[in-house]
C-alpha cells in the first residue's frame, strides 16, 4: 500500500500544490494509513538532517557568488569580451549570445540568472540590429540552459549529495556536455544566419581592442578558473571553493572594479537567501522523500518493469532519456534530480552504466527541460524579458532544442565526452 505515495504525489503536483509540500504530505498520509508513525516521525525528522550538510553549504555560496557578479556590473564585462571576439562574425550578437552565456556559467551556474542577466542587455541589442524579438528571446532561452552543466552548477551539487556522488566528478564531467551544448548552438546560428541574412553587429576588432576586451573580463573569466584550479589541487572543498568565490567577487566587485557598493549587499544578500531557502527546503523534502522510497521498495518495482521492457542498456537509456524529456517539459531541473535520481540511478548503476555518466545524462537533459515548452522556467523569465508571449518563443526555440537534444544523445550513447576528463584527472574510474 505505501507505495502509492507516487500516485498521489503526482496527484497533487498536478491539482497545483508546491512541490516540496506535495513531497512530504504524500508519504506521510501513506504512511499514516498504513500505520507506521514510528517511520511517519522519521520522515519529518529528515527535513532537517537533509539539511543540515556541510556539503549542500555550497549551494547558497555560489548563489551569493552569482548574485555579487551579476550585480558589480560583471556581465557586461563579459558581453564586450564577446562581442569583441565573435561580434564581426554573420549573426554576430546571436554568437556573443551563446558565448556570454558559456562564460557567464562559470560565474553563476543558474539558467534563470543567465536569461534574466544576458536578457536584459542583449535582447533589446539584437532586436536594433534587425533581429526579431522571438529569435532574440529564443536564443537567449536556449543559450541559458548552458549555465547549469557548466561549472559550477547548482544542480550537480544537489545530485551529488542526494545520490552520495563526488561534486568534482559532476563538475568535471560538465565541461565537455556545456561546450558541446554551446558549439552546436553557433552552428545552427550560422545556418540561420546564411539562411535569413543575419547582419554582423560590428567590424572585425582588432587585437589591441580585444586585448582590452580582455583585460576588463580578466578578474571575472578567472572566477572558474579559481574554483576548479582550487578544487583539482586538493586546496580546498567544493563547498570552501564557494566560499572562496564569494570573497572573489565581493574583492573584485569592491576593490578591484569599484562597481559594487556597500549599499548594494544588502538586497544581494537577500535575493540569494531566498533562493537559498527555496533550493535546501527542496532538498530537505527530497532526502525525507527519498527514506519512504526506500521503505516502499519502489526501485526495486520499478527495476523489474524496467528490465521487463528489455535488458538491453543503450534501449533502456533511449527510453529513459525519452522520460526525462517528458518530465523535464514540466518539472523543474532542482526537484526533478531530487524526486527521480534515487529511482533510476541505481537501476542503471546496476545495468553497468557509470554513475557519473548517468548523473550527467539526466541533468543535462533535464536542464535543457527548462527551456522546453509548455512548462519551462526560462522561457517564462525571456518571455518577460522580452516583452514576446511564450507561445511565440517557443515555437522560435524548436530549432535550438533539436541541437540540445542531439547532444543529449551524443552524451548518453559515447561516454566518453563525459568521462574523459574526470579520468584523466583521477575523480572517475
Amino acid at each position: 500500500m505505501l507505495v502509492w505515495f507516487l500516485p498521489l504525489f503526482l496527484l497533487f503536483l498536478m491539482i497545483g500544490l508546491p512541490v516540496f509540500f506535495g513531497m512530504l504530505a504524500a508519504p506521510g498520509i501513506m504512511l499514516w494509513l498504513n500505520g507506521q508513525e514510528r517511520d511517519l516521525i522519521l520522515l519529518y525528522r529528515n527535513v532537517y538532517n537533509g539539511m543540515a550538510s556541510f556539503p549542500l553549504m555550497a549551494i547558497p555560496f555560489f548563489m551569493l557568488a552569482g548574485e555579487l557578479m551579476n550585480r558589480g556590473g560583471i556581465t557586461m564585462r563579459l558581453v564586450e569580451f564577446s562581442q569583441a571576439m565573435m561580434g564581426h562574425f554573420r549573426g554576430g550578437l546571436a554568437h556573443v549570445n551563446v558565448l556570454s552565456s558559456m562564460l557567464f556559467a562559470g560565474l553563476s551556474g543558474s539558467a534563470v540568472a543567465d536569461t534574466s542577466a544576458l536578457g536584459s542587455m542583449l535582447i533589446p541589442a539584437m532586436e536594433k540590429e534587425g533581429y526579431t524579438r522571438k529569435f532574440a528571446a529564443a536564443i537567449t532561452a536556449a543559450s541559458s540552459v548552458i549555465g547549469p552543466i557548466i561549472p559550477p552548477s547548482g544542480i550537480m551539487i544537489i545530485y551529488a549529495y542526494v545520490m552520495g556522488e563526488s561534486v568534482a566528478a559532476l563538475f568535471l564531467a560538465g565541461i565537455v556536455p556545456g561546450i558541446l551544448v554551446g558549439v552546436g548552438l553557433m552552428l545552427m546560428v550560422r545556418w540561420q544566419a546564411d539562411r535569413y541574412d543575419f547582419p554582423a553587429s560590428r567590424g572585425k576588432a582588432s587585437w589591441g581592442e580585444r586585448g582590452q576586451a580582455s583585460l576588463k573580463a580578466f578578474f571575472p573569466l578567472m572566477t572558474p578558473v579559481i574554483i576548479l584550479g582550487g578544487i583539482l589541487a586538493g586546496v580546498f572543498t567544493p563547498t570552501e571553493a564557494a566560499a572562496v568565490a564569494v570573497a572573489y567577487a565581493i574583492i573584485v566587485g569592491m576593490f578591484v572594479l569599484n562597481t559594487l557598493k556597500l549599499r548594494d549587499l544588502p538586497d544581494v544578500l537577500m535575493r540569494a537567501a531566498m533562493t537559498s531557502a527555496t533550493v535546501l527546503l527542496l532538498v530537505g523534502a527530497a532526502m525525507a522523500f527519498k527514506t519512504v522510497v526506500s521503505l516502499s521498495h519502489t526501485p526495486e518495482i520499478l527495476a523489474e518493469f524496467v528490465l521487463g521492457l528489455s535488458e538491453n542498456p543503450l534501449i533502456l537509456l533511449f527510453l529513459i532519456n525519452l522520460l526525462l524529456f517528458v518530465v523535464g517539459m514540466f518539472l523543474d531541473a532542482g526537484p526533478a534530480i531530487i524526486i527521480l535520481g534515487p529511482i533510476l540511478g541505481p537501476i542503471f548503476v546496476d545495468l553497468g552504466v557509470d554513475p557519473i555518466h548517468f548523473a550527467i545524462i539526466m541533468s543535462v537533459n533535464l536542464t535543457v527541460g527548462l527551456a522546453t515548452p509548455p512548462m519551462g522556467l526560462v522561457l517564462f523569465v525571456a518571455s518577460s524579458v522580452s516583452g514576446e508571449r511564450v507561445e511565440t518563443i517557443s515555437k522560435a526555440i524548436l530549432p535550438f532544442l533539436a541541437i540540445e537534444i542531439v547532444v543529449i544523445f551524443l552524451i548518453t550513447f559515447i561516454p566518453e565526452i563525459s568521462m574523459t576528463i574526470p579520468r584523466l584527472t583521477g575523480f572517475a574510474d
